[in-house]
């Protein structure tokens, strides 16, 4: 008796065949360069010498990020401040030499605070007002203190943290 082959079986053939061809690039891509292909495995990537990572900050080395004062104590007036829209902060001066920093989102609303004047924290929305030493609410409609941010003064610059 003799075997006919139908359409489905070339199918399935063919679609064996492609498997174990596409099998066999995958494996092949895995030995390429490794032990027994002949080839000598690839070299890693080169570095710069002696180097192992990015520079320390103030290193004068490429790479090196030193955090740069975001105002000097001169440019914040005393019983006055100054607000800092893209750093989010008020920095404020209630005494010679003493410095603070606050949020400068209100507490009402989330608007972001207008300026410092007459020893308050101004909000230009709806008119909240808090202190420049600590941040409490001296009007409202504002409930709530604005957030103390830590600051440093090094030599006569002010620096976030």
């Amino acid at each position: 008796m003799s075997e006919e082959r139908g359409p489905g079986a070339t199918r399935r053939a063919v679609l064996a065949g492609t498997g174990a061809a596409g099998a066999a690039v995958v494996l092949g891509g895995c030995a390429s360069g490794g032990a027994g292909s002949g080839d000598p495995p690839a070299a890693p990537a080169p570095t710069a010498p002696g180097t192992t990572g990015p520079a320390p900050a103030g290193s004068g080395q490429p790479g090196a990020t030193a955090a740069a004062a975001l105002a000097q104590v001169a440019d914040i007036p005393v019983g006055g401040g100054k607000v800092f829209d893209a750093a989010g902060v008020v920095v404020t001066q209630p005494e010679p030499g003493q410095i603070k920093a606050f949020s400068a989102t209100c507490t009402h609303e989330g608007c972001l605070v207008g300026g410092v004047s007459n020893g308050t924290i101004n909000c230009p929305c709806h008119g909240s007002r808090f202190n420049v030493a600590d941040g409490s609410v001296v009007s409202g409609p504002a409930r709530g203190s604005l957030s103390a941010v830590a600051v440093t003064v090094e030599g006569t610059g002010i620096k976030l943290g």
